[in-house]
């Protein structure tokens, strides 16, 4: 998958700008409900979709997926096929789609995978100012994401699986912790207690596409960062050196293991009792609600969600997993696909998506704050704002090719793995994530 990043996309890629715009001062107002309800999509004759998204963590999700669906196959007469696979594998699936310009319709992808093909994707541009319009506007890092030359959207964004830390209220207590650290000082100190409690925390160092952006946290707390805003490799600098030392103290009260953990590991080893604490989205918790063992209904009343502590830059530095959807420009079905895109956004059906994840999913448009979802529960309101507050994977340059690869490619998640484990020290192991970085940004 490196090679067939840098090889099959760079030149297709090349001419992409990647400036990010934030919302203005205007963008927050709704339209009026005429103006708002006036575009749809006509599909085309005898249209057919395959829908390609990641498999569902919360059991809800898919359900109420599933049920929008429906609902859009029996009014628009457009049949539809919904294909699941993990995040691991829809992104070579769509880097295949796109290079040989064949498979699924539309693509529901992580992170700043549209980045990769931009001139494959289909412009929904009116889609997503429609969407922007009637549902009080798109956050700034969903317009960062899937907006990067300022003027065109190469897809709609879907929202974000907030990771915020999940964790053992008794255990916390236990090791002398009435609440959840606020700073990086204060994390690491908890973290050393609950070690010595015999209830180790875990964080995800393998190949994680979701949750191994806990690293980024980690890198943008102590000050350092991929890239400066001119996209110039600065990876390699004192402030993620400290970023690293950090990483190396922190990993000595891991539970074993967490080198190869991948999404899954660290939900497994929550909900085993293995871990006191970790990094995820909403479904360990969700989990203790739905779940037929009646041990992992138990901890429901002990799981707890907590923001990330704030390191040395004084700021919250949050990573969120984001989602987009993307239309492949070769569908033979461009109206039946922006249609179908536009009904599954519409409150009617986004709305009760929402709330059927369990607030596994943010979301990118600022209306939907309001969905009942986030206030029902106050564990969930956490998660509420994930987009909202998060910063991209490619902070804090540009969003293009180069970011896009340098995520699929992991390289601060094993640049933080390698220092942390004692493989490489911090500065070998900064030194080879900045080679590595400038593979993709060249100059």
């Amino acid at each position: 998958m490196k090679q067939f990043n840098r090889r099959n996309f760079l030149g297709s890629t090349a001419s992409v700008a990647a400036a990010s715009s934030t919302l203005g001062a205007g963008a927050l107002s709704f339209s009026s409900p005429a103006q708002a309800q006036s575009m749809s999509f006509k599909p085309e004759k005898g249209a057919k979709l395959r829908v390609l998204r990641w498999s569902r963590f919360v059991q809800g999700d898919i359900d109420a997926y599933m049920v929008n669906v429906k609902k859009f196959t029996e009014l628009t007469g457009v049949e539809v096929r919904v294909d699941n696979e993990g995040w691991e594998d829809v992104r070579p699936k769509a880097a295949v789609a796109a290079n040989t310009g064949a498979g699924p319709d539309i693509i529901l992808s992580t992170n700043d995978d549209a980045n990769l093909y931009p001139d494959k994707l289909l412009d929904v541009t009116d889609l997503c100012e429609y969407l922007g319009k009637k549902y009080g506007g798109f956050y700034p890092a969903a317009q960062t994401y899937l907006k990067p030359d300022g003027k065109k959207w190469i897809g709609v964004p879907l929202g974000a699986a907030g990771a915020m830390m999940v964790y053992r209220q008794s255990m916390l207590k236990a090791a002398g912790f009435d609440s959840f650290p606020k700073d990086t000082d204060s994390f690491l100190r908890m973290c050393k207690a609950l070690k010595e409690k015999g209830t180790p925390v875990g964080f995800a160092l393998g190949n994680a596409t979701g949750d191994g952006l806990w690293c980024n946290w980690l890198m943008w707390a102590f000050g350092g960062k991929l890239v400066d805003k001119d996209n110039k490799v600065v990876i390699d600098s004192p402030e993620t050196i400290k970023a690293l030392e950090y990483a190396k103290e922190l990993y000595a009260t891991f539970i074993p293991g967490t080198l190869s953990w991948l999404d899954p590991n660290n939900n497994k080893a929550f909900l085993d009792g293995q871990i006191s604490v970790t990094n995820n989205g909403i479904s360990i918790y969700y989990a203790t609600k739905t779940s037929p063992d009646p041990k992992v209904r138990e901890l429901n009343s002990d799981v707890y969600h907590a923001n990330y502590p704030v390191g040395p830059v004084g700021v919250a530095t949050e990573s969120h997993l984001f989602f987009n959807q993307m239309i492949m420009k070769y569908t033979k079905y461009p109206q039946a696909a922006k249609e179908f895109l536009r009904f599954m956004m519409e409150k009617e059906q986004f709305d009760p998506w929402l709330t059927g994840a369990g607030g596994y999913i943010a979301q990118p448009l600022v209306a939907y704050e309001k969905t009942s979802i986030w206030t029902s529960d106050p564990k969930h309101t956490p998660y509420r704002d994930g987009v909202k507050n998060m910063r991209p994977a490619g902070y804090a340059g540009k969003l293009g090719y180069a970011s896009a690869g340098a995520g699929a490619d992991f390289i601060v998640v094993n640049m933080v793995a390698e220092a942390a484990s004692g493989s490489k020290t911090p500065k070998e192991a900064a030194e080879r994530a900045q080679k590595r970085a400038e593979r993709y940004y060249k100059v």
